[in-house]
């Protein structure tokens, strides 16, 4: 959830950057949050098929 809402602000509000760096941290936080929330739920539900 706090992924989605990450890449929302670094998406719609792109000035709220970092005070020392160009980047948009916000959106780059966000997207690497959503990777890894996807990979664990996929890690989960492999591992609930080989239990079953």
């Amino acid at each position: 959830m706090l992924g989605v809402i990450l890449v929302g602000l670094g998406i719609f509000a792109p000035d709220m950057r970092a005070p020392l760096t160009d980047v948009n941290v916000n959106l780059y936080s966000g997207l690497s949050m959503l990777g890894f929330g996807a990979f664990l739920l996929l890690m989960a539900r492999r591992a609930s098929r080989k239990k079953s």
